[in-house]
């Protein structure tokens, strides 16, 4: 029967005491290696030695135990090779110069080589730096392709679906509603994942126009459709501005709000209304959808917006893979806008603010 021995860990504090009493050990042997030949070595060997001392601890342990060898190997200079021997005294006003030199020369060269290891170490660090964002650029741009190629291959099969779904629903077979349906829930996830590829491959091209809000939440309102149905909205615009206008890219701007709308629809209770609201704020239009649904915690208002992401509060049924959100803040803020979530001041639920710059009538024309 083997018995393992245990492992002995040490510390980096006990490693850094470990290694300052390596330096004075080093430093011991050395001058006791020089006294003994004493008489046979000449002042600028003593100098040359204690230097190469000096700029091994600086290259091995840094700047400090570099300083604190040139102060010791200065002393031991002093003590053991210079006349009176084994005092601090100097009989020769000449042997402080050379002490002087020897004691700068030291600790310049344990400054500039302790500096040059940091230059190096911050060198390979950035070099490890550049190797792993490559290696992440690479597997993005990996998944970009993956994505749109899945996408691209899925609409065929999906259009195909919807088609007999369409033909088999007019012989009076209730099922092809509900494949329809799905059929559409799963074609709108081929094209979030499409404009997702196209948003990180920054090919979707926006067209920023002056646009009104009203006729924005109008087209949101008709596009939601469905899921509107039997639901209370509330669409109101600021009274005290006679024409709300913004410069925005109408298409991708709709795809924004309905996808807001139908959030709001989606985690709010059936009986509670989500109010739609336009105002302008400063230099921008401000499009408000708040909804009455259990708010968003305070740590997850901006990570609701990674793709994929969905927060803790979401109910298991509500059919989303996390994308929209992120579609629609990057589509806003490819159009000079964004996107931000906010807690309802007035009860629970949360406010998403899609904010865009805005307009004056003078800019119509």
């Amino acid at each position: 029967m083997s018995h393992q021995q245990p492992l002995v860990r040490v510390t980096s504090g006990e490693r850094s005491r470990l290694e300052w009493v390596m330096w004075a050990i080093a430093i011991a042997l050395v001058t006791a290696a020089m006294v003994a030949v004493r008489e046979s070595l000449d002042k600028a060997h003593v100098a040359l030695i204690y230097l190469l001392v000096v700029l091994g601890g600086s290259a091995r342990g840094g700047r400090v135990p570099g300083i604190f060898l040139a102060v010791t190997g200065f002393l031991c200079f002093n003590f053991f090779f210079l006349p009176p021997f084994h005092t601090l005294a100097v009989a020769e006003p000449l042997d402080w110069l050379v002490l002087a030199a020897f004691l700068l020369t030291a600790i310049v060269a344990a400054h500039l080589l302790a500096r040059a290891q940091i230059e190096a170490d911050a060198s390979r660090q950035r070099a490890a730096e550049i190797d792993r964002l490559a290696a992440l650029r690479q597997a993005d741009e990996l998944k970009d392709a993956v994505l749109a190629s899945v996408s691209h291959d899925l609409r065929t099969p999906l259009t195909t679906i919807k088609a007999l779904a369409h033909d088999i629903g007019q012989e009076g077979d209730e099922r092809a509603v509900i494949i329809e349906e799905e059929a559409d829930r799963l074609n709108r996830f081929v094209a979030n994942l499409l404009d997702l590829s196209r948003l990180n491959a920054g090919a979707l091209v926006t067209k920023p126009e002056v646009n009104a809000a009203e006729d924005l939440i109008g087209a949101a309102l008709q596009r939601v459709g469905g899921p509107a149905l039997g639901r209370q909205i509330h669409a109101s615009l600021d009274p005290s501005e006679p024409l709300l206008l913004g410069r925005f890219d109408f298409v991708h701007s709709l795809r924004i709000l309905s996808n807001l709308i139908e959030n709001a629809l989606k985690y709010s209770p059936s009986d509670a209304v989500v109010d739609v609201i336009a105002r302008r704020r400063g230099d921008h239009l401000e499009l408000i959808v708040a909804d009455r649904g259990q708010g968003v915690r305070d740590g997850e208002r901006e990570r609701i917006f990674d793709p994929f992401y969905r927060p803790a509060t979401a109910p298991s049924d509500a059919g989303s893979a996390g994308l929209g959100l992120s579609i629609a803040r990057r589509l806003a803020e490819a159009q000079g806008g964004t996107v931000t979530c906010e807690p309802r001041e007035d009860g629970p639920g949360s406010r998403f603010i899609l904010r865009v710059p805005a307009a004056d009538a003078a800019d119509l024309n």
